[in-house]
């Protein structure tokens, strides 16, 4: 129990830290966004004709950051604090004049539908090749399954997606070529039709999302899988005359996944990350698309709130490592009660 208070309250201090320190790059870099949406502000109302108000740029600020200039920066930074914390006020994104924590809450199941799916299907792929070619150790299959899992990891996420577009999509017609569901064919709703159009409009991005997690993974399961093999307690396990169905499973298997455990769960943030090109290749509109119209717009409120809510992804999925980990080798659950 104090192992799991102690790894929350390091999260949050993480999180806290975070803000913390977009707030201030946010406010105090010289010429930084608030300086450049003021700018921005009063360019636009020129360009309008009309004249320079410089209380209402300070309330259109306000609005957009939830920081108002005039303030003493302690009282700027309590009361951004406040509204992210208490009321999840993030602002609002000045290139789609919505609240961010809106633009975010709709945005996010999407990316998380297409880059669970393509992380998870990655890696359960990695877990069965990889055992599979440390089983047949210098066979072809062995050879060839490795020559294309070292080709795989060389070759850029975003080269993948878009070969994978121009082929699969453009030339062959197979998928659609952007979007997240057909919106003139079938309305949203947990109908055949509705949830047909979502899986062949994710289908692409989700083999992205694969492409990237395969490979590595792969040899990384055959490293592992082959050094269990040459540990004493196989030999043994042979010599009782186990199955090597059981020893697989049981003594190979389960002991060579745990290094990749961790980084299936932190891996999660890494493919949010990549999501920022790839939703913006497949026009799949995520949060890596809006992150990457948010940087096209200078649009600083959603850029900050798409930050925040990374860092709420990487913290969770280390949390989520950390805490079931134990169930997977009840050696470390044993180790965190013994350190306490």
């Amino acid at each position: 129990m104090n192992y799991h208070a102690k790894r929350v309250g390091q999260a949050i201090v993480t999180l806290f830290a975070v803000i913390t320190i977009s707030f201030f790059m946010y406010r105090l870099l010289p010429g930084g966004p608030v300086e450049a949406m003021r700018q921005q502000l009063i360019q636009q109302a020129l360009q309008n004709g009309g004249e320079v108000d410089t209380q209402r740029i300070n309330q259109l600020v306000e609005l957009y950051t939830g920081i108002q200039p005039d303030e003493p920066i302690w009282i700027q930074y309590l009361h951004y604090l406040r509204d992210v914390v208490v009321y999840q006020d993030f602002g609002r994104s000045i290139w789609k004049n919505k609240p961010v924590f809106q633009i975010l809450f709709v945005a996010m199941p999407w990316s998380v539908f297409v880059s669970i799916y393509g992380l998870l299907l990655g890696f359960t792929t990695n877990v069965l090749l990889g055992a599979l070619m440390a089983y047949r150790e210098g066979s072809y299959l062995d050879k060839g399954m490795s020559l294309v899992a070292t080709i795989s990891t060389s070759v850029p996420y975003y080269v993948a997606a878009i070969l994978m577009l121009s082929y699969l999509a453009f030339e062959l017609g197979w998928f659609p070529t952007g979007g997240r569901y057909n919106s003139e064919l079938t309305a949203p709703g947990f109908n055949a039709p509705f949830m047909i159009s979502v899986v062949k409009h994710a289908a692409l991005p989700i083999l992205t999302g694969f492409v990237v997690g395969f490979g590595g993974g792969a040899l990384a399961m055959r490293g592992n899988s082959l050094r269990i093999l040459g540990k004493d307690y196989i030999r043994v396990a042979r010599l009782r005359g186990l199955s090597q169905t059981r020893i697989a499973t049981r003594y190979v298997t389960r002991n060579a996944i745990l290094p990749m455990y961790t980084t299936l769960m932190v891996g999660i943030a890494s493919i949010f990350s990549s999501s920022v090109i790839m939703e913006q290749i497949f026009n799949y509109p995520g949060v890596g698309w809006y992150t990457f119209g948010a940087i096209q717009n200078r649009d600083y409120p959603l850029l900050m709130g798409v930050m925040i809510f990374f860092t709420i992804i990487t913290l969770l999925g280390v949390l989520i490592a950390e805490f079931t980990y134990g169930l997977i080798d009840p050696r470390a659950g044993t180790a965190e009660k013994e350190s306490y």
